[in-house]
């Protein structure tokens, strides 16, 4: 067990967990709040680590986080206007947006299929190179996307507990009731997406400073690893309040990749890897459900229950 669970299995966890924890929340904001499907996601990830690649290729590497987020509102916008305008169901004008972008992130990075800074400061050199005699090893990194996460964390938190918060969260739950109360529920749609798109690129602007480099292809499969990280969270922490779920979301991130961290340590063949993420996602996404079904068979299965006298005059109970 000690050459599995070693302190750099738990490091790149929590690292990856926490940059991939964005997209969680992006997630979590769109399907359990909002109830959309936003099958966008994949390519604004891809589209949040292009802008800030090549943002920071230009000499501003701290630029290139508002950027990204900027490019990413774009995206919800359109995703929303799609829905909300011209009528298209979610799960379509996740998939158009999702095909659009592709040729928009080629687009942005010169049309090559990859980009690499390692020439370039990104905010992890830099803080590297200011705090270097006082950070121990690579810690440093943990330390900068903890930041980040709990920021945003407490950002959503809060956001999602204000009067417009609580009108995107009465429009996932009763969209008519919400038009009833006099609430547009194209507004809080739009809002909603664009925050959520906002935070996955943000994802990929921090992922693409932490590896140094942005491929074309980063972003498959994104939308399956954030809402299995979701399902992780919630069946983890359960319902509570919205700080409570929050946290839950987070967990569910890091354990996510710390699954996948152990699988890479067993040696798992590389080719395998693609195969090993879908039975995660598979068996995160039945677990709430297999978990119902064993609590009623087992209910099925309880024997009678019989007084205290032992039920000896034949009136046990059930």
């Amino acid at each position: 067990m000690e050459s599995i669970f070693t302190f750099s299995i738990i490091q790149s966890a929590l690292e990856l967990g926490c940059i991939y924890s964005l997209v969680t929340l992006a997630l979590f904001l769109s399907f359990s709040i909002l109830n959309i499907a936003d099958l966008s996601t994949d390519g604004c990830f891809t589209l949040g680590c292009a802008v800030a690649a090549m943002v920071t290729m230009a000499g501003h590497p701290f630029l290139a986080f508002p950027a990204a987020m900027a490019a990413g509102v774009c995206s919800g916008f359109v995703t929303a206007f799609l829905q909300t305008k011209m009528g298209v169901p979610s799960i379509l004008a996740g998939i158009i947006v999702n095909t659009g972008l592709y040729t928009v992130n080629i687009a942005v990075m010169d049309f090559s299929s990859n980009v690499n800074l390692f020439g370039c400061d990104t905010v992890f050199s830099l803080a590297k190179g200011v705090s270097e005699a006082d950070w121990y090893g690579d810690w440093y990194k943990i330390a900068i996307v903890a930041a980040v996460v709990l920021i945003v964390g407490a950002i959503i938190a809060w956001f999602l507990n204000t009067r417009l918060g609580l009108s995107i969260r009465a429009t996932g739950d009763n969209e008519y009731m919400v038009r009833a109360s006099s609430i547009n529920p194209v507004f809080t749609i739009t809002v909603g997406l664009c925050v959520s798109n906002s935070l996955t690129a943000l994802s990929g602007a921090v992922l693409a400073q932490y590896q140094k480099s942005c491929d074309i292809n980063l972003g498959t499969g994104m939308v399956t690893i954030a809402l299995a990280s979701v399902i992780i969270g919630e069946t983890i922490i359960g319902k509570g309040g919205m700080f409570k779920r929050i946290i839950g979301v987070i967990l569910g991130s890091c354990l996510y990749r710390f699954i996948v961290a152990v699988a890479l340590r067993l040696n798992v063949p590389a080719e395998c890897l693609k195969l090993v993420s879908a039975l995660i996602v598979a068996f995160a996404i039945a677990f709430p459900y297999l978990k119902g079904q064993a609590a009623l068979y087992k209910s099925h299965r309880m024997p009678f229950a019989v007084r205290g006298d032992g039920g000896k005059d034949g009136d046990g109970v059930c």
